[in-house]
């Protein structure tokens, strides 16, 4: 037996998608990963994603795309992983001058992202597993901006990588929806511009061309990736494309301000989970 094949024997997606599942629902960290091993494939990652998705009583609106850090890319294959987003966590963004609020988990992960975003003009088929951007544009009912909420009972979720990741919800938490850009389709990418400000200080500047090969590239790869586990999107659905300016830690009491220039603003603070 290769060391692969022990390894395979002793991952149980079984038992720890609802380990995760009972600590998100709680707002309690956990000591580790809930596991003898952690998953050894994309595969396994997204088999423990599925159970939990299951277990999880709220209804699947949208996923999120993250990229595959490029050291471990090969040994993957992979260079984008997907998680998923429920309805009772989608905000919108404050219109009042208050900021939106998100849980941040006393000894898990949290932080924001600044994404843009698109809504499903209408479902995709089934059985299409493979997409290039321009096929997936005709799929854009709306380009939004937005603030991902990538959260996680497990503060080691990043470090352990993206089979981790992938296994417990894509590490998201949140979604924060803002305005849309009603012209996007005659706005070059890179002039759509924004700066993560956090507890007042810049943290990171970009554009929607930070994205490799764009926002459409990332649901191009999520249109193919859900389609093959069984979960087509649907007209309506949101897909965030990536974080543009970082992955910026923040703890219960952090301030975020995200800046899109002519696309708006949004504005919200980590609070303890309850």
């Amino acid at each position: 037996m290769t060391v692969s094949e022990a390894h395979s024997e002793a991952f149980a997606p079984a038992a720890i998608a609802p380990q995760f599942v009972k600590a998100r629902q709680e707002g309690v960290s956990v000591p580790g990963y809930p596991g003898d091993v952690i998953p050894p494939t994309m595969a396994d990652g997204y088999a423990v994603q599925d159970i939990a998705i299951d277990l999880w009583p709220d209804e699947l609106v949208g996923w999120k795309v993250g990229l595959v850090p490029p050291q471990h890319r090969e040994r993957l294959g992979a260079e984008r992983l997907a998680g998923c987003i429920f309805k009772s966590k989608v905000q919108q963004a404050s219109s009042d001058g208050q900021p939106n609020t998100f849980r941040a988990i006393e000894g898990g992960f949290c932080a924001v992202e600044a994404e843009f975003i698109v809504r499903l003009g209408k479902d995709a088929p089934a059985d299409k597993t493979q997409w290039t951007a321009e096929e997936a544009a005709d799929y854009v009912g709306e380009l939004l901006v937005g603030v991902e909420i990538a959260g996680s009972p497990l503060k080691t979720i990043n470090a352990l990588g993206p089979t981790v990741v992938a296994s417990d919800f894509g590490n998201n938490d949140g979604q924060i929806i803002g305005q849309a850009i009603s012209n996007w389709r005659d706005v070059a990418w890179e002039d759509m511009p924004v700066e993560t400000i956090i507890n007042g200080k810049s943290v990171g500047k970009a554009t929607a061309a930070t994205i490799p090969g764009s926002p459409l590239a990332a649901l191009a790869f999520l249109l193919g990736a859900v389609a093959a586990r069984g979960k087509p999107l649907k007209k309506g659905m949101i897909v965030t494309t990536g974080a543009t300016t970082g992955i910026h830690d923040v703890a219960a009491g952090d301030v975020a301000h995200v800046d899109f220039g002519p696309f708006g603003t949004v504005d919200c603070v980590a609070v303890p989970a309850k």
